[in-house]
Parts: structure tokens; C-alpha cells; sequence
């Protein structure tokens, strides 16, 4: 942690076009978080845009009992760590219980709560208290008016440096859809706003044992999502999609990221 939460919050939030917050959905080992981290690090150098690396060390929400939830908390953490001290780069990741909060907020520059557990109040309170940055998601069943409850709650809690992250909303069984409407409307709550562009074309449960998506459409729906005023993006990305332990059908592969965040910073210069 080079920054103070402070300091990395100004930044965030002063960005030239937009910040990121991109990694693989899960950690599957030191070597490949460090290759991705490595990679988004030097692209982001390249467009003037600030970048945060993520990646989560235990997906504790899996469809299926048998599917891979990551390294886990100690060990995960370990790698995070080590992607903050040897790529000199933020690091975030989520957390599940107020347990975690604590530990995580010694180690991680950004604590994230999961869209299920946005309305935690205890879990909320936790990382609060860490007086990190939080990024919260919304969950799939919330209006994005319901989310000032949420900031109320933190702000209560003595911990203005929020993130507020669309995800999309569940739509009938098994698929999201993305109103971009939502965007305006939390920030009108005085929180900068990140589009989930990755995880709003999953498709939850989609292919029985595990979730499905639709990758080729994240794309659009970031492009969107800049032409309506995102203040960050948030991607999930990977060499090889398909060999994803979770989450590949919706991810956008990192030989596409470069192109990808050029067009998005040209649309965000074009509304200034």
C-alpha cells in the first residue's frame, strides 16, 4: 500500500477519462495473476488511466459444491500482496464475512462487497471500520434507488470512500439485464459509479452446475455504460477464457483489452 485509502481515492476519482479495476475472476496462482497484472499495468500506463488489479481468493457463492473457489483467504491474500509490492499496483478483492473485513483491510487497498451481501449491515460495518476504500455492488435484486440505504449505512458508519458498482438485474431466470439509467442515479447519492461490464452478461446458473454469459456483448454494454458517464469499468479478463476456472463465458480476453480501453477512453474524451 504505496497510497493512502485517501490519496488512492482522490486519484481514482480525478481520473482523466476513467479508472479500472480488471483482473481474473479468481486467483489460480501467483504466476498468472502476475502475468495479467503485468500486462493491464503496462496498457493502462500507456492511456493515462489509473488501474487497480483484482482478483478474489475464494468465489464463496459457486453454483456448485465441486466447482473451484480459489487458494483461499491466507494464501490468496499472500498473492494479492505480492501483486501490490512487485507490480507496485492497488489490489482488491472481495470479502464474505466481518472476520475477512478485518484481516483484509491490513492487506488490500480496496475491500469488495459482493452483490448478494450489499445489505449485510454487519458485514458493511466491518469494512468500514478497516477506513479503506469499499466497493460495494449492487445486488441483482435492488433497484438502483434502494442502494442510498446502503450508503446511508455506511456513512453512519463513519466511511465516505465509496465505490457503488451496476452489475445488472436479474430478469426472469437465468439471465441480467443492464439499465443504464442506474448510473446517473447513484451518483446522484455522491458516490463515484463503476459498470460491471463483465458480470452484467453472465447468465447465473445458466449452464446448470454453473453460470453461463455472453462476453461478446461486455463490449457494447461498457461502451454504454462510458457514453453515459461511468467514472470506473470494472472487467474480469483472462489469457484464455475457456481455461477459466470460473466465470469464462462472460470474460473478455486480455489480447482485447488494449483495443477495447482505447475506444472507451475516446468516447469518454468525446462527452467533455
Amino acid at each position: 500500500m504505496s497510497e493512502t485509502p485517501a490519496a488512492l481515492f482522490r486519484r481514482l476519482k480525478g481520473a482523466k477519462h476513467f479508472f479500472l479495476i480488471a483482473g481474473p475472476c479468481v486467483i489460480e496462482d501467483e504466476a498468472g495473476c502476475l502475468e495479467i497484472g503485468r500486462h493491464m499495468k503496462k496498457i493502462c500506463a500507456r492511456l493515462d488511466i489509473p488501474y487497480v488489479f483484482k482478483a478474489s481468493f475464494d468465489k464463496a457463492n459457486r453454483s456448485s459444491s465441486q466447482s473451484y473457489r480459489g487458494p483461499g483467504f491466507d494464501h490468496g491474500l499472500e498473492i494479492l500482496s505480492k501483486i501490490a509490492q512487485d507490480l507496485k499496483l492497488p489490489v482488491l478483492s472481495d470479502i464474505h464475512t466481518e472476520q475477512q473485513a478485518l484481516a483484509a483491510g491490513k492487506a488490500l487497498d480496496i475491500l469488495q462487497i459482493p452483490a448478494f451481501l450489499c445489505r449485510q449491515t454487519d458485514l458493511l460495518q466491518a469494512a468500514a471500520s478497516t477506513k479503506r476504500i469499499i466497493n460495494i455492488k449492487k445486488g441483482q435484486f435492488l433497484s438502483p434507488n434502494d442502494m442510498r440505504n446502503v450508503v446511508d449505512k455506511m456513512k453512519q458508519f463513519g466511511n465516505q470512500k465509496l465505490l457503488l458498482t451496476e452489475r445488472g438485474s436479474s430478469f426472469g431466470y437465468n439471465n441480467l439485464v443492464t439499465d443504464m439509467r442506474s448510473i446517473p442515479i447513484m451518483q446522484g447519492f455522491g458516490c463515484p459509479v463503476v459498470f460491471d461490464a463483465t458480470h452484467s452478461v453472465q447468465l447465473p446458473g445458466g449452464q446448470g452446475d454453473k453460470s453461463g454469459g455472453q462476453g461478446e456483448f461486455a463490449p457494447v454494454l461498457a461502451r454504454a455504460a462510458m457514453a453515459v458517464g461511468a467514472e470506473g469499468l470494472f472487467v474480469e479478463t483472462h489469457p484464455d477464457p475457456t481455461q477459466s476456472p470460473s466465470d469464462g463465458p462472460n470474460m473478455i480476453p486480455l489480447s482485447e483489452m488494449n483495443a477495447l480501453l482505447k475506444r472507451l477512453s475516446k468516447i469518454k474524451a468525446a462527452l467533455k
